[in-house]
């Protein structure tokens, strides 16, 4: 893995970042249907959590320590399990 991601220059160029975008996008486009705009609460909820896998690959993938990009991306994966849940 450390040889993989030395060849990796921006976390643009990771495939679990360009997979968390899609599916912010589709996400986003989900709760923009009728039921959502019923419950905030939950359209708010999965955007948030949506965001949060992107967001710590990219946090992640910044840092200085390979321990703490594999920190971050235990938290992504938390984050994309609360997405799962609240579907």
């Amino acid at each position: 893995m450390e040889k993989d991601l030395a060849k990796v220059e921006r976390f643009e160029d990771l495939i679990c970042w360009q997979k968390a975008r899609v599916l912010v996008r589709e996400i986003y486009s989900l709760t923009r249907h009728d039921h959502f705009s019923r419950d905030f609460r939950l359209r708010d909820q999965l955007r948030s959590a949506a965001v949060s896998v992107m967001s710590n690959i990219a946090e992640g993938f910044a840092r200085f320590h390979k321990r703490d990009f594999i920190r971050f991306l235990d938290i992504a994966q938390s984050s994309a399990a609360e997405v799962s849940s609240l579907l």
